[in-house]
């Protein structure tokens, strides 16, 4: 069989296993156009950087109104990809779509990171503004090659310490994908591997479902730095669905703006109504945390979870130098199982401070709810805030069945914790008594 048969049989079996338009929440007014992008000279090699083929595809989608660009079986390398509207990514089954490590690939530009817009940072393997009802789909793997770049991260690092606000030493490192600006967005099915930097990043995005995706940097490499697997910044109506994560950074983080003027920033909205269930965390350094940089985060809810790895289920970093929001954060549902880890950290995180010679500002976490907690886990955790400055009330902890090597709950300067029907280590718990 020739092997232009063999690509026109893969991209035929790719077209059948694209997801009906309908799928991606009423996107559906783009032409059923899709491409493969064999079919503009990309190769399969490994080797070969198909940056321009692959745009190419892209582009010319764009122009006839839109369609669905197909990345078929084989591994294809890349630079910075740029979605258009009404064009879509689906990666069919046994595709690789991998960063090239020649980081010229990747020029530089104004992109929104770590709470505010650096005028030159490294773009993403993916990236799309702008794109209303973006579908990214399929069982193939979007791969960010990060090994190599990780160790020269490392070798950097310790060659020359710096100080924590200055994390990446100047070294190009590409997330795996950019979506920002758009609404009704489905990603589904899609393996983000070995990310060099965070994964998925979703940036003033409304109504996104991400579902069946998995987020995954190998077991033997002890930290791959800032592999966020989903960052959640500045959006609204976000559902993370059936999803798993073995990273080593956080899992799921709400992101926003940092600074005594946070509130200010209107780049920066609320992050609202964040939906997580039924996934899987199985390595990470927290589950689900709220910050560095996150201003106001509010009506959020993990339910129907499993963890599986030592890390923190919840934490919410309390930062002395934005005044932060938390409200009505719920865990409900969810099953711990391995010998360490912590429930909840409610506490001070100093990285990156600046008051920018401003007074402390003041902030509150308030609604916080932990219910149905059943399984082992290492401690049960610590709610303490920056003194003098964060209100932390109506925190409730219900319907708990945990072993625990750890189960006091230390904090102090914490009002109204309520303990309802709380069992660890086989014995009923009280709150703990309110402490000035």
């Amino acid at each position: 069989m020739s092997s232009s048969h063999c690509d026109r049989r893969t991209f035929a079996l790719s077209v059948m296993a694209l997801p009906l338009l309908a799928q991606a929440g009423g996107a559906g007014a783009e032409p059923d156009i899709a491409v493969s992008i064999v079919s503009f000279g990309a190769k399969a090699d490994g080797v070969t950087i198909n940056t321009r083929a692959i745009q190419a595809a892209i582009d010319s989608l764009a122009k006839r109104g839109g369609g669905t660009v197909v990345v078929p079986k084989g591994v294809f390398v890349s630079g910075a990809l740029f979605l258009k509207p009404r064009v879509h990514l689906h990666l069919a089954e046994g595709a690789v779509l991998r960063c090239t490590t020649r980081m010229e690939n990747f020029p530089p530009r104004r992109t929104r990171i770590e709470g505010h817009f650096e005028p030159s940072f490294t773009p993403a393997l993916i990236n799309a503004d702008g794109c209303h009802g973006l579908r990214i789909t399929g069982s193939g793997t979007l791969d960010g090659a990060g090994r190599p770049v990780w160790d020269r991260f490392w070798k950097l690092r310790n060659a020359a310490p710096v100080p924590d606000e200055f994390p990446n030493l100047g070294l190009p490192r590409a997330r795996l994908a950019l979506i920002e600006n758009s609404k009704n967005v489905l990603v589904e099915g899609v393996t983000f591997k070995d990310s060099q930097f965070w994964n998925l990043h979703l940036y003033r995005c409304e109504d996104v479902l991400v579902r069946y995706a998995r987020f995954e940097v190998p077991d033997d490499y002890a930290q791959a730095p800032s592999t966020d697997g989903i960052d959640v910044d500045s959006c609204r109506q976000v559902t993370v669905d059936g999803c798993t994560f073995s990273v080593t950074d956080d899992c799921i983080a709400a992101k926003g703006s940092k600074g005594p003027h946070a509130l200010e920033d209107r780049d920066s909205p609320p992050v609202e109504g964040l939906r997580v269930r039924n996934c899987h965390f199985r390595r990470g350094h927290h589950a689900l945390a709220c910050g560095s940089e996150a201003t106001v985060v509010r009506d959020v809810v993990m339910e129907n979870c499993r963890v599986t790895g030592r890390m923190v289920l919840a934490r919410l970093k309390l930062r002395a130098d934005t005044p932060q929001r938390y409200e009505d954060i719920r865990f409900r549902n969810i099953r711990l199982d391995h010998a360490e880890g912590t429930v909840m950290a409610v506490e001070p995180w100093s990285q990156y401070t600046d008051l920018k010679g401003m007074a402390p500002p003041m902030s509150w976490v308030r609604g916080l709810e932990f219910s149905g907690i059943s399984g082992r886990f290492g401690a049960l955790g610590t709610i303490r805030p920056n003194p003098g400055q964060t209100e932390i009330r109506d925190v409730l902890l219900k319907n708990f069945a945990l072993q625990l090597a750890d189960g006091e709950l230390h904090g102090q300067g914490v009002e109204d914790i309520v303990f309802d029907h709380v069992m660890i280590n086989g014995k009923v718990r009280k709150a703990p008594a309110a402490q000035g």
